[in-house]
């Protein structure tokens, strides 16, 4: 593969990677909002600019939903999990369906059934949220552990759910539970949650005490933390 960078007025950098295996454009917006396109070998770096250049509007309001935790997701587009990359592209076929190979999930769908659509987000709902329930039973466990061995805590059992109302919980019993959810955010920002419930097997509240305890694991940047969770959905993509 080769990559070269430019710059795009508004959007700002922009990184082009000609791939032998492409046979079409196809625009990326990482979760760091990273702009990539992908085109063919054959294909020239002028002309993969403009096409970058003419889907400004559409970057920009996917770098901000970005920013507010929500994505709309666009036929030809990549969306990018901690461990996969979710390619969507059209078919010919009556109803979408998906492919896997290695890390990289194609989802496929007929260009009458419109993925804007309820069904079409739907069909991309049901499959994300399988992406980070396996994401959240690999990661989450082993690094809520990790972290509960560096501040001296300790808990019962540990859950991954799928819940719409909280990033997590610890019950009376010190058991923690975890929203699958918390795979779509940044690595730091699980860490404020994961050390969030930590200090609830210690202190059942949200009492100073327990907010200066919080404060003092994330080196005094609790509000900052928890400022930037609020700008996630635990049930939007």
């Amino acid at each position: 593969m080769v990559e070269k960078d430019f710059h795009i007025s508004k959007v700002g950098k922009v990184t082009l990677v000609k791939n032998k295996r492409s046979k079409r454009f196809k625009l990326r917006i990482k979760p760091d909002k990273q702009v990539v396109v992908t085109l063919p070998y054959y294909s020239s770096f002028k002309s993969a600019l403009k096409f970058a250049s003419e889907h400004a509007a559409w970057i920009l309001e996917q770098q901000n939903r970005f920013d507010s935790g929500l994505t709309k997701f666009k036929i030809n587009s990549t969306y990018d999990t901690k461990t996969k990359t979710i390619h969507l592209l059209e078919t010919d076929k009556e109803k979408p369906y998906s492919t896997e190979t290695g890390k990289d999930i194609s989802i496929y769908f007929p260009s009458e059934y419109a993925i804007e659509s309820k069904e079409g987000q739907a069909f991309m709902n049901e499959t994300i949220t399988s992406i980070y329930r396996s994401e959240g039973k690999e990661y989450l466990p082993g690094r809520l552990q990790l972290l509960a061995n560096k501040f001296s805590y300790t808990y019962n059992r540990v859950a991954i759910k799928n819940n719409k109302t909280n990033w997590g919980s610890c019950s009376s019993k010190n058991n923690i539970n975890l929203n699958l959810h918390l795979m779509k955010l940044p690595f730091y920002l699980i860490d404020y949650i994961l050390l969030h419930e930590l200090v609830h097997t210690k202190i059942k509240n949200h009492s100073p005490e327990f907010h200066a305890e919080l404060d003092r694991l994330v080196g005094g940047k609790s509000k900052e933390l928890n400022k930037e969770v609020k700008k996630y959905s635990t049930y939007k993509f």
